[in-house]
């Protein structure tokens, strides 16, 4: 049976490079105006949220659909990788997902993402997400990519070390190491533990948004960017994917041109796309919620405790009663580079308020997110 077939029965009714051109290479710094960053080679990862939602819906999948769905899911074996050195799980039920956007230059996404077609890839957009005890509510922290870190020795799932590194862009972690290399980083910054990895690429996000017949959104203002091919009136919108993906990957279309504007876009976007999700419990056909979970388990690949439907459909099971007014969203703390204003430092201080809020399970508190540098762009996007 092939995706475009009837459904078999048991079908019920996831400047984009360390090296951009005028910083001086990675881990350096150079003083000068902030220049407008290029929205080029940007994605997001999103659809990871999307596919567990739509997963749930799938039933239990028996037979040949099952085998096929189950196929479909790319996994990672990041605890073998990361040893026992790493912080603490959590007991009681609550659960940290870091969800990486990957722009690998092969295949479906060399068109999305520009440059050549030579299998390398980046991590756009890097969120951890906290799921609360009880599992009704969520906090979402964004992690800029343009963040200097120290990222620590790491090693990679084929086996391969990795020296470590001071003051170098924080998605370089996933270009260095892959997904296993991204964990750690974010464990070492973050002093939490990641008990789930999802990442979603390019091709992944836009094919999913199609399936789901677009999201709708507000904008309260107009949104331009030829480099993103976006080119909205302010107004009520049904996005399909290409539309989508070229609002969250937008830089020049709103604010003022930083990597910040652009995570408070796809914060808004999120937001709305969890609403729509929603609403696919409505659609009685069970070929569209094959077509959904078939486009979903395509778009993503977990780490191996969610390497199968099973496990994928149980975590997803965990996330449906999350609704998106019970998901408080905020960014890494962080300040404008004073030596590369095209990059940010971590405001510590402030970080730490939000990573101890999350290792006890609790509220990240007000003080955590004021006054901190934003990119101006808030307020202009609203789910419909």
């Amino acid at each position: 049976m092939s995706a475009d077939s009837t459904p078999e029965p048991g079908i019920p009714g996831e400047a984009g490079t360390p090296d951009e051109p005028g910083t001086g290479g990675p881990g350096h710094r150079t003083t000068g105006r902030r220049r407008r960053p290029r929205a080029g080679r940007r994605g997001l990862l999103i659809a990871a949220w999307t596919a567990a939602g739509v997963l749930v819906l799938g039933g239990s999948g028996l037979g040949y659909v099952y085998f096929k769905l189950n196929g479909n899911i790319k996994s990672v074996d990041i605890d073998h990788v990361l040893g026992t050195d790493r912080p603490t799980k959590a007991d009681n039920g609550s659960e940290n997902i870091l969800v990486l956007g990957s722009d690998t230059r092969s295949g479906a996404n060399k068109r999305l993402g520009g440059g050549s077609d030579d299998g390398s890839a980046r991590s756009d957009t890097a969120m951890i997400i906290h799921v609360y005890e009880g599992h009704k509510k969520a906090s979402v922290v964004s992690i800029p990519r343009d963040t200097l870190i120290d990222r620590p020795e790491c090693t990679d799932a084929q086996g391969g070390t990795h020296d470590a590194a001071t003051g170098v862009m924080f998605n370089s972690a996933y270009t260095t190491g892959g997904a296993a290399c991204a964990v750690k980083t974010v464990e070492a910054i973050s002093g939490v533990r990641m008990d789930h990895y999802l990442e979603v690429d390019f091709s992944g996000f836009e094919k999913l948004i199609d399936e789901l017949g677009g999201v709708d959104v507000t904008t309260t203002e107009d949104i331009k960017d030829p480099e993103s091919h976006l080119d909205l009136k302010a107004g009520t919108h049904t996005l399909d994917g290409e539309q989508a993906l070229g609002l969250v990957r937008t830089r020049h279309g709103v604010g003022d041109g930083s990597d910040l504007g652009r995570i408070q876009l796809q914060q808004a976007f999120i937001k709305a796309l969890v609403n729509q999700v929603k609403d696919v419990g409505l659609f009685t056909s069970g070929k569209k919620l094959y077509d959904l979970a078939d486009t979903a388990t395509k778009a993503v690949t977990t780490d191996s405790g969610l390497g199968s439907l099973n496990s994928l459909m149980s975590f997803a099971n965990g996330l449906k009663g999350i609704s998106a007014d019970n998901m408080h969203m905020v960014t890494m703390p962080v300040r404008y580079d004073p030596a590369n204003a095209n990059r940010v430092l971590v405001e510590k201080a402030k970080a730490q308020q939000v990573w101890t809020a999350l290792q006890n399970d609790l509220p990240i508190p007000k003080s955590a997110t004021e006054g901190n540098a934003t990119g101006e762009a808030a307020g202009v996007v609203s789910s419909s």
